[in-house]
C-alpha cells in the first residue's frame, strides 16, 4: 500500500497496543469490542470479512496446536 517499513511497524505496535488496553480496561468480551468499532460495510467490516474468508481463524487454531503440541513434545523429551 505504499507506506514505509517504519511507519507500518509503528502502526501495527500502536493498533495492537491500544485494542489490547481498551480490553483490560474495559472488561469487554474481545468480540463485543469488534462489534462496536465495525460499522456494517465499512473499513473493517471489509477487512475482517477477508480475513474470515481467508479461513485466518483456522490457520490461528493450526497454529496454536501445533505450537502446543511441540511443546507437549519437547517436555516429554522427545
Amino acid at each position: 500500500m505504499g507506506l514505509p517499513v517504519q511507519t507500518a511497524r509503528d502502526l501495527a505496535s500502536q493498533t495492537v497496543l491500544g485494542s489490547a488496553a481498551l480490553q483490560r480496561e474495559s472488561g469487554e468480551h474481545p468480540a463485543e469490542l469488534r462489534n462496536m468499532v465495525t460499522s456494517p460495510g465499512g473499513t473493517t467490516a471489509a477487512g475482517l470479512a477477508s480475513l474470515e474468508n481467508g479461513g485466518f481463524r483456522g490457520i490461528i487454531a493450526d497454529a496454536v496446536r501445533a505450537a502446543f503440541e511441540r511443546g507437549e513434545d519437547l517436555a516429554g523429551g522427545k
